[in-house]
């Protein structure tokens, strides 16, 4: 299959998810207070370290290799289902001393509670890096749609019944075991006795340097959450991860679905770098496309869209998002990177990118904090400036490109979502507006996407023909 049609599954996969992510902010968000919020963020601080963890890196090894064998495959799965039940066993007896940290004693049972799930996804990571090695892509969006419906549909029933945050921790245990039972049954390998450890040693140059950038990594990316809960409190982190949540969740699901579908497809042409460089361009061509209308959509809209979806109490969130709007749009480019690195073998070279992006982001987030939340919000700003610049020089020089090739991809959309911006502005300060926040929220979104498109489509065609060459 190609990069296109696996990326039209992966985004059918991921689409069930981003309605997951939205009914659990917009549907959750009106039942449960801010502070289940805080908690289940501070509880992420340690599970998304033990995600990392669970197979260091074999996973994506396994996609990337050229010549794959049982018993290799066989000697990750038991690594993995001995790394997972570690991290379970670590998580339960090191839960009071991170509630300490955290200086929440509810903590304990929320951090308990989640170590379930890491037992049940590991022993399933090998069948789903085998189906994407085979662009099996559109049973791993089946699986994904099933999943995120039945935990969401789960999560909403625990918390109309009372049980608070625990119906987050729920809907974390149900995504693991439903998503592992499907991959199962979609997947006809099966593990064995016969367990040849030795035979990791093949994997350890490329799984090694990508453990240790998913390490860097989750140290920034959960630097915020740390400083903000430590310093400003389990409420201003409720409100920071919500709007997080709202920046990212583009931005993860956007990036997700064309690293997932493209790395597969990159691995096969590792040693073709000008098709790898074609691929390359058109990625991050249609990141851009993709990211920059909703990021300018998510700041132009951010009061009325947090007003209607959240209700009030949310009200600072809104203030938070009109900074987070260009980090996500930054980052979304920035992502595309990894599986050219990744597909090139080169996960030393993600590692020490990684190790100087975490450094940056630790230390904005520490001088941020000074000024409260939006101190840190604007610190991720500049940090995100700082690290994207090295990042794009060393995927050009990979790849042979000049930056200027990489800057013509991204710059007519990302100017043409600056006008839809500007319009949506205008339209909020005119006559035009009802008095309904729904009927106003739905003009603004036809005015920006309108202009957008008609852009791109009449003045910018080339360009717009171009992301729906997709190859």
């Amino acid at each position: 299959m190609t990069a296109a049609s696996n990326s039209r599954w992966a985004a059918v996969g991921q689409s069930a998810r981003i309605l997951s992510q939205l009914a659990n902010i917009f549907i959750l968000a009106r039942i449960l207070p801010p502070s289940d919020y805080g908690l289940m963020a501070m509880a992420g601080v340690a599970t998304n370290l033990a995600l990392l963890l669970r197979d260091m890196g074999t996973a994506a090894a396994v996609v990337q290799k050229n010549e794959l064998d049982h018993h290799i495959v066989n000697a990750v799965f038991w690594l993995n289902v001995a790394m997972g039940s570690a991290l379970a066993i670590v998580l339960v007896a090191t839960s009071p001393l991170i509630a300490n940290v955290f200086k929440t004693p509810t903590l304990v049972g929320v951090l308990c509670s989640l170590a379930i799930a890491f037992p049940l996804s590991s022993s399933s990571a090998v069948h789903q890096a085998l189906l994407e090695r085979q662009s099996q892509f559109k049973r791993l969006a089946l699986i994904d749609v099933s999943c995120a419906i039945l935990s969401m549909a789960g999560a909403v029933a625990a918390a109309m019944y009372g049980l608070g945050v625990y119906s987050l921790v729920i809907q974390s245990i149900l995504t693991a075991g439903l998503t592992t039972l499907f991959l199962w049954l979609n997947s006809t390998w099966r593990p064995s006795k016969d367990v040849q450890m030795s035979r990791l040693k093949e994997l350890f140059a490329f799984s090694s340097n990508m453990a240790g950038f998913q390490l860097v990594n989750y140290l920034f990316r959960n630097a915020d959450s740390i400083v903000v809960g430590r310093l400003l409190g389990q409420s201003a982190l409720g409100v920071y991860s919500i709007a997080y949540k709202i920046m990212l969740m583009p931005v993860q699901n956007i990036t997700w679905v064309s690293s997932r579908a493209v790395f597969p497809v990159m691995s096969r042409q590792q040693n073709d770098i000008p098709a790898m460089a074609e691929l390359y361009l058109s990625t991050v061509r249609t990141i851009s496309f993709l990211a920059a209308p909703i990021m300018a959509g998510i700041f132009a809209a951010r009061h009325d869209f947090v007003a209607l979806t959240l209700g009030q109490q949310w009200g600072a969130v809104a203030t938070l998002l009109g900074v987070m709007a260009p980090i996500g749009y930054l980052q979304s480019i920035n992502a595309s990177a990894g599986p050219v690195f990744m597909a090139q073998g080169k996960t030393s070279v993600m590692l020490k990118l990684g190790i100087y992006s975490a450094i940056i982001h630790i230390i904005a987030f520490i001088l941020g904090s000074k000024w409260g939340v939006q101190g840190v919000v604007w610190s991720y700003l500049t940090a995100s400036l700082l690290v994207i610049i090295p990042n794009l020089y060393v995927v050009q020089k990979a790849l042979s490109l000049h930056i200027l090739d990489t800057i013509k991809a991204i710059l007519p959309s990302a100017i043409t979502a600056i006008f839809a911006a500007i319009a949506v502005l205008l339209f909020q300060q005119s006559a035009m507006q009802t008095k309904y926040l729904t009927a106003n929220l739905f003009l603004q979104f036809l005015i920006g996407a309108s202009i957008y498109l008609s852009i791109l489509f009449f003045f910018l065609k080339p360009y717009f023909v171009n992301v729906l060459k997709r190859k």
